[in-house]
C-alpha cells in the first residue's frame, strides 16, 4: 500500500506542478478580492451546481456523481488506511457506537455506511445516464471520445468493486469467521480474519446474513450474493473488491491533469476565481484614448517589447483565461445555446476554447522549458522571441561570456540538466483560431450563461478583436464605414449630427442645455434617433413619460453613440473616444444639478453606461425604458385600460436579460395590458432566450451563410402561435421585422416594442392628424439600417 500511494501521488504531483507551472504562462490578475462575495458564489455554483438545472437529466445525474465522491471521499481515506491496519475505521466510523456529549451513543459508523451505500448507488445510476447520452443517444453536444467513456468505467467498476469487498467481508464475517481452523487451513484463516478484522465486536450469525436496508443496503445484498461462496474464494473476491478500488482512485487521480476531467479538480477554484465585475463590463486596455493611441503605436513599431493591446498569443492571456482552457468539461452546453453555431456558423464556443487549450498544452514544454520559465524573461507581457533574453542575460540562460567577476565559470562538458527551449512567438489568429470564428459571435452570452463551471467567453473573442482591429487593422470590411461614421458623426450610419433630434418633431421635449437641472435624461440612441421604425419607440415613450408628468429632457445634437458598437468589434480606441466625450456632456450637467436618472430605449445603450461609463467617470443610475414605466404604472401615474387582444410573445434581449437580469418588468408591463394573453417560446426564453443576430456589431455585418440568426429566432417565436411579437430593443426589432418578412408574415403579425403596446392601451391623446399605434405598427417601417 506504501508502495502504491507513494508512487502514484509522487505521479500525479509532477503532472499537477507543470499544470501549475503552465499557468504562470498567463498574465498576472488579482482575483482575491470580495472573499465573502466569493465563497457565496463558489458554493452557490460549484457546490449547489446552481447552472446544471438548464439540462434536466444529466444536471442531476452529475450532482449525484458530485455528491457521492463528496461521501466516498471518506470511505476512500479508510481503505487506504486499512492497507496498514485491517481494522482501520477512522476512528469514529466502525461498528461500536461512539458516545458524543450531551447525547449519548450514536451509531456514526453505521450512519456512514449507509449513506456510503446509497451514494455509491446513485453514482452508478448517474454515471449509467452518462453512458446512455455517450454510447446510445451519442449527444451531439458533448465531445463523445474513449476517454469519456473510460472515465466512467472506472468510476463504475470503482462503485462497485467497493460492494463487492463490503459484500465478501460480510459472507466471510457471518459464515466463515467462527470456523475451526484445520492445522492446514492456518493461511486461510489468517486472510479471512484480516478482511473480517473491521466486524470485530459484531456477533457473528449465518442467519444474519440476509439483505436489510440498514446500515449496509449495497453491501448487505452482495453478501446475500455471495452467501454459498466457499471462504477461499471469498477472501479473493475481498481483496479483487479492496485493491481494484483503492488503486482505481490513484490511477483516475492521476488522470485528470491529463484529460477533459482535470475540472474536477480545478473548476471550484475557477468558479472562486470567476470575475465579479458587472457582465455587461470589458476589461479596459487602458484608462484613456489617448493612452490607448500610445499602445497601439508601440505595438506597430515595437511589437516585442509593447504591452500587448488585446490578445495575439496564447501568453497574452491572463492566468485565470488558461484556468478556464483548463477547467472546460466538454459538455458542449455552450455550443448548444450558441447562435452562431446553431445557424452553422463556424464559431463553437467549446471547440474555441478546446483549440486553445489543446495550443497551450501542445506547447507546454517550448514554455516550461524556455529562458525565465514560463513567464520568460521579459516584463512587458509578451515573452522574448526566439529565445532572446533581455537586459544584457544570454539566450542560453548561463548568464553568457561576460559572466560577474568571480563568478564561477561551468565546465563546457557539463549537460545542462533541461535544456532551454527556444521560444518563438506564434499568433493565435490564423494558425489556431480562424478569424470567422471570432468575428461570428455576438456577445450574446449565452455561452457564459450555461456554463456550470463559469468560464468566460466574450471578454477572450473581443481581446483577440481589439488586437485585429487596433494593431494589425483586420476587420470585416462592412464596419469600416460604421467605424469612420461613428467616428465623424456620432452614429453608425453616417447622417447627420445635427438630424439626431428631429424624431421629436411637434412633442416639445426640452434638450438639456434648455434644461440643465432636468432630473431625468432620456438616453434616445442611435437606433431609435436616426431608424424610422424605431423613432417611433423613441415618440412612444416620450409620449408616456410626459403623460405621467415625468420631468425630462434630451441631449438632442449633444448625444453621441455611447460606442457599444465599436467596443463589440474590438475598436477599443473609438469606443474610449465616444465614452469620454459623453462622460463629459453627461458630468458637465450633473455639476449643474441635473441628471439623476437616466432612462435607456437600447438595451446596449443601457449596457454601457450603467456598466462601463463609470470606468471614465461618467457614474449613474441607469434604468431601461420597460424598467421606468413599470414603476410608472405601479404608481398609478399611466393607466392601462384599452384592451390589447390576442396572444403576445415577448422575445427577451440579450443585452437586457442575459447581461442586466431584466427579464420581469417588460413582461409585467404586458401584463398589466388588459386583453393581452402573454405567452412563453419554450425552452427558448428569458435566460435561453436566443439572440437575435444583432449584437456584437453583427447588425453592420453579413453572416456567415445563408442560415440567419434572426430568422432561426423569429420561427421559435411563431411557434407559440401569437399575433403579436413584442421587444424591448430597437435592434431586435429590426432583426425579428426582417425575419417576419422572410416568413411573409409581416402582415398578419405584428411587431412592436413593449412602450407601443403600453401606449397602445393607455390611449395617449395624439396630435390631432396622427395615427394610432396599431396604424404605425402595420405600416410599411422604413428601410432597415443594416440593409
Amino acid at each position: 500500500m506504501l508502495t502504491l500511494l507513494v508512487g502514484l501521488f509522487a505521479a500525479f504531483a509532477w503532472s499537477a506542478n507543470r499544470r501549475w507551472q503552465l499557468l504562470k504562462v498567463g498574465r498576472g490578475e488579482n482575483r482575491l478580492d470580495r472573499i465573502a462575495e466569493r465563497l457565496k458564489g463558489t458554493w452557490e455554483y460549484a457546490f449547489r451546481q446552481r447552472k446544471m438545472g438548464y439540462y434536466p437529466l444529466a444536471g442531476l445525474a452529475h450532482k449525484l456523481i458530485f455528491f457521492g465522491f463528496l461521501v466516498l471521499l471518506l470511505r476512500t481515506l479508510i481503505l487506504w488506511g486499512r492497507g496498514f491496519d485491517p481494522a482501520f475505521d477512522l476512528w469514529i466510523l466502525g461498528h461500536e457506537p461512539v458516545r458524543l456529549p450531551g447525547i449519548g451513543a450514536v451509531p456514526l459508523g453505521g450512519v456512514y455506511e449507509f449513506l456510503k451505500d446509497v451514494m455509491a448507488t446513485l453514482v452508478v445510476a448517474g454515471a449509467l445516464v452518462f453512458v446512455y447520452y455517450r454510447a446510445i443517444k451519442r449527444e451531439r453536444r458533448m465531445t463523445l471520445s474513449g476517454e469519456g467513456l473510460l472515465i466512467l468505467g472506472i468510476i463504475l467498476t470503482m462503485m462497485v468493486s467497493d460492494m463487492l469487498y463490503d459484500g465478501a467481508a460480510l459472507a466471510l464475517h457471518h459464515r466463515w469467521s467462527t470456523m475451526t481452523c484445520a492445522p492446514g487451513d492456518a493461511a486461510l484463516c489468517e486472510r479471512v480474519a484480516t478482511v473480517t478484522a473491521p466486524f470485530a465486536g459484531v456477533p457473528a450469525d449465518p442467519a444474519a446474513l440476509r439483505w436489510s436496508l440498514f446500515p449496509a443496503p449495497a453491501g448487505s445484498l452482495f453478501g446475500v450474493l455471495l452467501g454459498g461462496v466457499s471462504p477461499g474464494t471469498l477472501v479473493v473476491l475481498a481483496h479483487i473488491g479492496f485493491w481494484t478500488h483503492v488503486t482505481l482512485v490513484l490511477v483516475f487521480l492521476n488522470l485528470l491533469p491529463h484529460s477533459k476531467h482535470f475540472h474536477i479538480i480545478t473548476s471550484i477554484p475557477n468558479v472562486f476565481a470567476r470575475n465579479l465585475d458587472p457582465r455587461g463590463r470589458l476589461p479596459l486596455v487602458a484608462g484613456s484614448a489617448e493612452a490607448i493611441g500610445e499602445m497601439v503605436m508601440k505595438a506597430a513599431e515595437e511589437p516585442e517589447k509593447a504591452e500587448p493591446v488585446g490578445v495575439s498569443r496564447i501568453e497574452d492571456f491572463t492566468w485565470k483565461a488558461i484556468l478556464d482552457f483548463y477547467t472546460c468539461t466538454e459538455c458542449g452546453r455552450c455550443s448548444d445555446n450558441c447562435p452562431a453555431h446553431k445557424t452553422g456558423k463556424m464559431l463553437s464556443p467549446k471547440q474555441f476554447t478546446l483549440d486553445l487549450r489543446d495550443h497551450l498544452y501542445g506547447r507546454e514544454g517550448e514554455f516550461l522549458n524556455r529562458p525565465g520559465g514560463p513567464r520568460g524573461l521579459a516584463t512587458n507581457g509578451h515573452a522574448q522571441a526566439n529565445g532572446q533574453a533581455g537586459d544584457g542575460a544570454a539566450a542560453d540562460g548561463q548568464g553568457g561570456e561576460a559572466q560577474a567577476e568571480g563568478a564561477e565559470q561551468a565546465a563546457k562538458e557539463n549537460p545542462v540538466p533541461t535544456p532551454e527551449a527556444a521560444y518563438k512567438p506564434v499568433d493565435l489568429v490564423a494558425n489556431v483560431i480562424h478569424p470567422d470564428v471570432l468575428w461570428a459571435c455576438t456577445t450574446c452570452r449565452a455561452c457564459e450563461e450555461q456554463c456550470p463551471v463559469m468560464i468566460s467567453y466574450v471578454d477572450k473573442i473581443v481581446s483577440m478583436r481589439r488586437h485585429l482591429v487596433l494593431v494589425k487593422g483586420e476587420f470585416p470590411a462592412e464596419l469600416g464605414n460604421p467605424f469612420n461614421a461613428m467616428e465623424v458623426n456620432g452614429n453608425p450610419w453616417n447622417l447627420a449630427r445635427v438630424d439626431r433630434g428631429n424624431w421629436a418633431e411637434g412633442l416639445e421635449i426640452p434638450t438639456m442645455s434648455d434644461r440643465p437641472q432636468a432630473p431625468v435624461l432620456y438616453w434616445v440612441g442611435c437606433a431609435a434617433s436616426y431608424d424610422d421604425r424605431a423613432k417611433k419607440i423613441a415618440r412612444a415613450t416620450a409620449r408616456l413619460l410626459k403623460a405621467a408628468g415625468v420631468d425630462f429632457a434630451i441631449l438632442g445634437q449633444e448625444e453621441t453613440c455611447t460606442g457599444d458598437p465599436a467596443r463589440r468589434a474590438g475598436n477599443e480606441y473609438l469606443f474610449a473616444m465616444l465614452a469620454e466625450q459623453n462622460a463629459a456632456t453627461l458630468n458637465g450637467y450633473k455639476e449643474q444639478g441635473g441628471i439623476r436618472k437616466i432612462v435607456t430605449t437600447c438595451p446596449h445603450c443601457f449596457n454601457t453606461l450603467a456598466n462601463e461609463y463609470p470606468d471614465f467617470g461618467a457614474k449613474f443610475e441607469v434604468v431601461h425604458h420597460t424598467d421606468f414605466l413599470l414603476g410608472l404604472v405601479a404608481e398609478k401615474k399611466l393607466v392601462p385600460k384599452k384592451p390589447v387582444q390576442g396572444k403576445v410573445v415577448f422575445h427577451d434581449s440579450c443585452y437586457l436579460g442575459r447581461y442586466n437580469d431584466v427579464y420581469e418588468q417588460p413582461r409585467d408591463i404586458l401584463k398589466a395590458i388588459p386583453g393581452v394573453e402573454l405567452v412563453e417560446a419554450e425552452g427558448w426564453n428569458r435566460q435561453k432566450g436566443l439572440c437575435c443576430g444583432a449584437g456584437g456589431a453583427q447588425m453592420w455585418m453579413e453572416e456567415q451563410n445563408k442560415d440567419r440568426v434572426n430568422v432561426k429566432r423569429t420561427l421559435q417565436l411563431l411557434q407559440t402561435e401569437a399575433k403579436t411579437i413584442a421587444t424591448a430593443c430597437p435592434f431586435c426589432q429590426t432583426m425579428i421585422t426582417d425575419g417576419l418578412k422572410d416568413q411573409s408574415k409581416e402582415d398578419s403579425i405584428r411587431q412592436l416594442d413593449v412602450v407601443e403596446l403600453l401606449e397602445e392601451s393607455c390611449a395617449i391623446d395624439r396630435p390631432a392628424g396622427s395615427r394610432t399605434a396599431s396604424a404605425e405598427a402595420g405600416a410599411e417601417t422604413a428601410a432597415s439600417a443594416s440593409a
